[in-house]
């Protein structure tokens, strides 16, 4: 019986489970076979979360961490405090629960950010199957199984799913299917389940929906697969379309002016939206950055700006409607994409108190706009680069003011390359293998920041790698719909990857603090008032940094590679953390099908409880 393995195993890591049990009485526990759930155990119901509106999640988070960003500026802050960095040495798990091998094979990564209601942990591995879980007990309460068809052709960048979404008494999954799904909270049964957008046509949901005001919204990945990106809101209680936003403006709109008239490349245009959109109700806008545009590598056939590609866009929240944008970089041929979520927070700069966007990129700039207007906050200039015209570079492009956090050139070439231009960014490059800095796996990539509001302090996660950049084809003809559509070829040197942790100054976009990690850094962070930044590592640990200065404070080994970020909550007086162990198919971490939970009353160290 799998599921009273798991059951037994987790007991035998829980502080005071004997205790618990004996006053709740007898916990039923029953096999977990795909689709079937097991009881809530008799000492607690599921309560299902409210109907979330209007500044119900502009707070940070303190009883328990209710969407992905934390809050819906995705701060990923907790003003909690009693795990500080005086005591985080003391930091021990309580328990680990396994989650039946969900997600283990080859393919898959574990990149989600475990939500936290009312004494239940919702989390989703990256075969989008979800489980829900007691925080007393660690005991599992349901198990939706997605039962994905393993034919599914069109995942870029391993099979993941960065989280659920949760409200109005349900939690929603986009599947890579390009199915959303809305799951009964204290079941887990399916309440509806919609086709977005057609898997076989390219399109598939990585990244976590948001709930809003009675919607769930969802972008969408595909533009390696030639798709017109796009974000959804859907009706929370019934499914339906509400709105529908394109990433790739369609004739009349604005932006299309900057893709040709003399192809239809533009309905191939890509700009994907990776992560869970920010919300500023009181403005009613909805903010997310943007992907490369198609075909990646190849400018030749898609002459212009490419909007809204490689750009933070802003839409109202209840329609839809374009309000404004900020485009990153100019056609893009390096992908350079968005893929990391932005931030928005309230900060004086200059005497001034301003309301802000933040959004790290790939290319290893932090962008800081005003989020009323869509305009730089600290400068950003536009600069002439270097051109190649069978690729219609753009003119110029945007130089953010401040420090990059990742290199941005290379002074000795690569065994095997020639350099050009000493490697920097934007150096343009046609069908001759061409090295810059920072390379597509380089820069901020998925992995989310977090931002402190006392400080005024961005921590970023990124990696530092030397790209291989080959691409152009005047001649390019548009591939059939779910086929590979990139005009080039990914690539990069086969050493020298590190990871990159940095904080930086939103008043300035100044470095505060930098190291360098022996892996890249692939996990994403969540930063709390107790002076402490919790970030995983490839190499199965979850660690603490000092806020201020980027020194270790403690590590705890989970036995697989933690590359999802952390979450943080109060549960019964105790400050907890809670995090996802499951290695990821890009990091090339160990695989593993865990969730663990610390506190400071937790009683097992990593070699105990890992056994």
């Amino acid at each position: 019986m799998a599921a009273l393995n798991q059951s037994e195993r987790s007991s035998r890591v829980l502080l005071g489970a004997r205790n618990a049990l004996a006053v709740a009485g007898a916990v039923c526990v029953v096999a977990l076979a795909h689709g079937q759930r097991a009881p809530v155990p008799a000492q607690r119901s599921i309560t299902p979360a409210p109907a979330f509106a209007g500044r119900d999640l502009t707070t940070p988070p303190t009883t328990g961490w209710l969407t992905n960003g934390g809050d819906w500026y995705n701060r990923r802050y907790s003003p909690l405090t009693q795990i500080n960095r005086d005591n985080v040495a003391g930091l021990k798990a309580v328990w680990r629960t396994r989650l039946n091998g969900s997600g283990m094979g080859p393919r898959y990564s574990g990149e989600a950010q475990p939500l936290v209601h009312d004494g239940v942990i919702y989390v989703v591995t990256g075969a989008d199957d979800v489980s829900a879980i007691s925080v007393d007990t660690g005991e599992i309460l349901w198990t939706y199984a997605a039962k994905l068809d393993p034919s599914i052709s069109v995942v870029c960048c391993g099979w993941t799913s960065r989280g659920v979404g949760l409200g109005d008494g349900r939690v929603y999954v986009g599947q890579l299917d390009g199915r959303l799904v809305a799951l009964d909270q204290r079941s887990g049964a399916v309440l509806w389940s919609v086709q977005a957008e057609p898997w076989q046509d390219g399109f598939s949901i990585t990244s976590a929906p948001l709930y809003f005001d009675g919607l769930v919204i969802t972008g969408f990945a595909g533009a390696e697969f030639g798709i017109r990106g796009r974000v959804k809101a859907f009706d929370a209680r019934r499914g339906s379309l509400v709105w529908t936003f394109y990433t790739i403006p369609g004739p009349g709109e604005v932006g299309h002016d900057t893709w040709p008239r003399d192809n239809d490349v533009w309905q191939h245009g890509g700009a994907s939206v990776w992560q869970t959109p920010a919300v500023d109700p009181e403005l009613g806008l909805l903010y997310f950055s943007t992907g490369n545009p198609g075909p990646d590598f190849n400018g030749a056939v898609r002459a212009g700006d490419n909007l809204f590609s490689a750009s933070i866009v802003a839409v109202g929240a209840k329609d839809g409607k374009y309000r404004w944008h900020f485009q990153q970089v100019h056609h893009d041929i390096w992908d350079y994409d968005a893929p990391s979520p932005v931030v928005l927070f309230d900060i004086e700069i200059g005497g001034q108190a301003r309301k802000a966007l933040a959004q790290p990129s790939k290319t290893g700039w932090v962008y800081i706009l005003d989020r009323v207007t869509g305009r730089p906050l600290v400068g950003i200039e536009e600069r002439e680069v270097p051109q190649e015209p069978r690729q219609g570079t753009a003119r110029t492009q945007p130089y953010p003011a401040g420090d990059a956090f990742v290199p941005q050139s290379m002074s000795i070439p690569p065994e095997g390359f020639r350099l050009v231009n000493q490697g920097r960014i934007f150096t343009p490059f046609w069908t001759e293998a061409l090295v810059a800095k920072p390379g597509q796996g380089g820069g901020a990539n998925w992995p989310p920041s977090s931002y402190d509001p006392r400080t005024g302090y961005l921590y970023v996660c990124a990696s530092d790698r030397t790209g291989v950049f080959k691409g152009g084809d005047i001649d390019y003809e548009i591939p059939p719909d779910g086929e590979r559509y990139l005009g080039g070829a990914f690539g990069a040197v086969p050493f020298g990857v590190t990871g990159i942790f940095a904080a930086l100054d939103m008043r300035t976009n100044k470095l505060v603090w930098q190291q360098q990690w022996p892996e890249r850094c692939y996990s994403g962070s969540v930063a709390t008032a107790g002076g402490l930044v919790f970030v995983g590592r490839g190499d199965g640990r979850l660690t603490a940094l000092d806020s201020m200065t980027g020194t270790l404070r403690w590590a705890f080994q989970t036995g697989a590679g933690v590359n999802a970020p952390a979450s943080v909550f109060e549960h019964r007086g105790q400050q907890h953390v809670v995090v996802f162990s499951a290695g990821n198919a890009f990091a090339a971490s160990p695989r593993g099908d865990s969730v663990w939970l610390f506190s400071l009353q937790g009683q097992l160290g990593p070699v105990e409880a890992a056994r």
